[in-house]
């Protein structure tokens, strides 16, 4: 790689001069990833994209028809790599992309094929992977930004998989200021992505050192009101009561409130055999066990939030509570006679957590007296983020940065805002960002004086990437509050021994370098070219846990799940399917939410963005917050509404001349890994569609209904909007051979359901509606039920695939939605949101961009959108 003879600026094919500054480090570390599949370890800010720049530009320079993908974890990250390529690059603008859920599917696919670079959220790429948008074969240089987050099944392992079995060419660079708590952790990022070598470099290295400075951590200790303690107390006898019917089902020895998160972990792994056995023990102690969780999170939040926090997860709980098909754990908590007095102390409290008023003085003195310009505050909950932005606006210039996702009672951030936002601190507009997890990890966020901690984070991976914002150009400080004998001294020691244990696996990783990529080369290459998923810690496809994009632990369980104080997004994608409408595509689809207060056994993740307390120094990494799903997370897991797709689904014919067996697969699906499961498979191609009939198709007959044993039972208690026999009797009328997959354990135990409605509902579906009904324990089993129909149809049978799409006649008001949603492509959603503002189809196409940017779920972009197809001149 050339440079100047200067030490200013680095020279070379496809780089702009005068652009990128020639630092040393930087430069030593593309050199190394040149060679082969590298994880590239740097601290926060010293420039890790600029060494996957470097790398992507020699590789490019290659081919005409090479191409280079960028895998970033969030949107902002997205936009912020994709600017800083075309600024660093000779590439044309044009053919370097951004790849979205924002962008629609077919458009992708044009992207795709005239795009040098794509930088790209994984979820997406991973989505059209299994769909067979897109194929990797010229990409002859991956990078996976925030690559710690390469656990458990969070997209970048597909997409890793994937690649390395397609590229002509394979190089693939992982990048991460804190790749994993442990060299375990390390290793399975490592063989997650076949990278086959690791470079290190720490604020120790000559080269990296002049580039940091000193970063000092101050520990504020505050002290909890007395109303609070009496609040969390009359919490801790309940847990206690719960905890000592768990002891004399013989599950526990400890009737401790305070019981590590490894005991309540081994509670349930108790729990759970005793259900295999059908011991009616088991689910009565499951029952048991989701209230401890529940009221473990309550306390987290009277502890280490606010009262108004604990109040607002309270009233959630009771609105699960009075909800058809509500668990008996919900009822019974919220009717407790402890509970109830806990919540009426609640609501007469009407102070502010005394955190409140230490981050006031800490941002006094930081701007006041010490003459600073710039803080950033950090907290696990969007509730305390936007009370702390109330409350500091008073005194300061305060702004709050949150995620995409809209949460109940509080609205998330759109991306436009979220730059408008980042532009603004950065020009000095105001001085205090409240934010949640979503600026951790990688953006472009300006140099401040002082980073605050609201409360310790139980990992040293986040710990470091929230320090990472301060001490780059200068000394730095961090502040980090500390409820005394609160959960929050466990985090406190956790991360901490963490941090420590990190810092010396890097040294030894540092160290021992060549050793460790010997192991790797043999493993993980191995697995890579043999088509092989690298499973680690077991069984890879049934992670232990996952966590949301906000950084909160998001616990794959049973009714004794963790307690989210909102329902998952993946869950609500599931519901709204069923009533028609489609979320954001742009999103894990198992992997990014958190797990629902109901229990589902589907669960971000961020990977291994945030991690979780699984030791015994408290409940597992703040799961209270894991409803917020931060990090600018794209929620849901279908393609959005903007898709362009029939809201009535797809009618095509698959090219019969295929050899591989075809099954189509409803792209709403994919909160299931069943579709990744089946794309995997030789001798079998998916294709995505928004079917307006099931959930696969097998043959020109054959249709697919999937139901969990949740969805099931959704649809005998009323919670499903759409009914399940509706969704039967569509598949009758257009299949001759309909069948209905319920999937899971449980069918007769899960819900307070009469067992003669659930076999009634199960006789009605074979006799009076002729579809088959089959029962699989798991997704696994799912998928490879469906691979064997479709084999027999396609194979055996002779049979082609055919995607039906008619439906019964529609409504008048299912006629003006179908009008509407057709206009530019704005789906059912906003067509409902449209009609419901303006009141008649002719109303929504006479309104003006501002008019229709009044609507809920309608903005700017969509408003013009819909101007330009009703106003522009027809020209063919």
């Amino acid at each position: 790689m050339a440079t100047t003879d200067g030490p200013e600026f680095v020279e070379g094919p496809l780089l702009v001069d005068g652009v990128l500054e020639n630092r040393t480090y930087q430069r030593r570390l593309a050199d190394a990833a040149l060679e082969t599949h590298t994880l590239v370890c740097l601290p926060t800010g010293l420039g890790k994209t600029t060494v996957s720049l470097l790398v992507t530009a020699e590789r490019l320079a290659g081919d005409v028809v090479n191409k280079s993908l960028l895998l970033a974890p969030t949107k902002p990250l997205v936009q912020q790599h994709a600017d800083f390529y075309r600024e660093a690059l000779t590439v044309p603008d044009d053919e370097i992309v951004v790849y979205t859920g924002d962008t629609r599917p077919d458009d992708r696919a044009d992207l795709w094929s005239g795009a040098r670079v794509v930088v790209a959220t994984p979820e997406v790429v991973e989505n059209d992977l299994v769909g067979s948008r897109v194929d990797l074969t010229d990409v002859v240089h991956i990078t996976f930004d925030e690559c710690h987050r390469a656990t458990g099944e969070y997209a970048y392992n597909y997409i890793a998989e994937r690649y390395h079995e397609q590229a002509r060419d394979p190089l693939a660079t992982g990048m991460s200021a804190s790749p994993g708590d442990d060299e375990e952790a390390i290793l399975e990022v490592c063989g997650n992505l076949g990278l086959s070598q690791v470079e290190v470099m720490t604020e120790a290295d000559a080269d990296v050192d002049e580039f940091t400075h000193e970063t000092t951590v101050e520990w504020e200790r505050v002290e909890l009101p007395e109303t609070v303690i009496e609040i969390r107390d009359a919490l801790h006898e309940v847990i206690t009561d719960r905890l000592e019917k768990l002891k004399e089902l013989g599950v526990t020895s400890t009737t401790q409130p305070d019981t590590s998160e490894r005991e309540i972990q081994r509670i349930q792994g108790e729990l759970r055999q005793l259900m295999d056995n059908d011991q009616s023990e088991g689910y009565e102690g499951m029952s048991l066990l989701a209230e401890v969780r529940k009221l473990r999170t309550a306390v987290t939040y009277a502890e280490t939030q606010s009262v108004e926090s604990l109040r607002r997860y309270f009233e959630r709980q009771k609105q699960a509570a009075r909800a058809s098909g509500a668990s008996k754990a919900d009822q019974r908590m919220v009717s407790d006679p402890k509970v109830r007095e806990a919540v009426r102390k609640a609501e007469a409290y009407d102070d502010l957590h005394p955190k409140f008023r230490q981050t006031r003085m800490l941002l006094a003195q930081t701007l006041g007296i010490e003459g600073g310009e710039r803080v950033i505050v950090f907290t696990e909950s969007r509730d305390t983020a936007e009370t702390l932005t109330d409350f500091l606006g008073e005194h300061f210039e305060t702004r709050k940065f949150v995620g995409q996702s809209d949460t109940d009672g509080s609205d998330g951030m759109t991306q436009n805002e979220q730059q408008e936002t980042l532009d603004a601190f950065r020009a000095g507009e105001f001085e205090v960002l409240v934010s949640t997890s979503v600026a951790e990890e990688g953006l472009d966020v300006p140099e401040v004086d002082r980073v605050l901690f609201y409360e310790p984070v139980p990992t040293a991976i986040r710990a470091i990437q929230r320090k990472g914002r301060t001490g780059r150009q200068t000394e730095g400080a961090v502040s980090v509050l500390l409820a005394e004998d609160t959960r929050d001294e466990a985090y406190f020691w956790k991360a901490r021994n963490d941090q420590k244990r990190m810092r010396k696996e890097l040294r030894s990783l540092k160290s021992m370098a060549g050793e460790i990529e010997s192991e790797l080369g043999q493993s993980t290459m191995t697995d890579f070219e043999s088509g092989a998923a690298v499973e680690t810690n077991g069984d890879s496809s049934s992670p232990p846990d996952r966590t949301t994009t906000d950084g909160s632990l998001a616990e794959k369980h049973g009714e004794s799940g963790g307690a989210s104080p909102r329902e998952t997004e993946g869950e609500a994608e599931r519901k709204s399917k069923r009533s028609g409408t489609v979320s954001s595509d742009d999103a894990t689809s198992s992997q990014a939410t958190g797990t629902s207060e109901a229990g589902s056994d589907r669960s971000d993740g961020s990977g291994g963005a945030s991690g979780d307390d699984t030791g015994d120094d408290g409940q597992a990494g703040l799961d209270a917050f894991a409803g917020d799903t931060e990090g600018g997370s794209e929620s849901g897991s279908a393609d959005s509404t903007a898709t362009g797709d029939d809201p009535d689904g797809t009618v095509a014919t698959a090219d019969p001349s295929g050899e591989d067996t075809e099954v189509v697969v409803d792209q709403r699906e994919l909160d299931a890994a069943i579709a990744k499961d089946l794309s995997r498979r030789e001798g079998i191609t998916t294709r995505l569609e928004t079917l307006a009939v099931g959930d696969y198709v097998l043959s020109d007959r054959v249709v697919v209904e999937r139901k969990t044993v949740s969805d099931f039972l959704d649809t005998l208690t009323g919670s499903d909007e759409r009914s399940m026999f509706e969704q039967v009797k569509d598949a009758t009328r257009n299949y001759a051979r309909p069948v209905v997959v319920i999937e899971g354990r449980d069918l007769y135990s899960e819900r307070s359901v009469h067992p003669n409605a659930i076999r009634g509902a199960l006789a009605s579906l074979a006799v009076d509606f002729g579809a088959s009904v089959l029962r699989t324990e798991d997704e696994d089993e799912t998928a490879e039920l469906l691979r064997t129909i479709a084999t027999r149809e396609q194979e055996d049978n002779e049979r082609t695939v055919s995607v039906h799409g008619e439906k019964s006649s529609k409504t008048l008001a299912e006629q003006q939605e179908y009008v509407v949603a057709s206009v530019a492509e704005v789906g059912p959603v906003t067509a409902r949101s449209l009609l419901a503002a303006f009141g008649s189809v002719e109303a929504v196409l006479t309104a003006d961009t501002d008019e229709l940017q009044s609507a809920e779920g309608v903005g700017e972009v969509t408003a013009e959108r819909i101007r330009d197809v009703v106003g522009s001149d027809y020209d063919r």
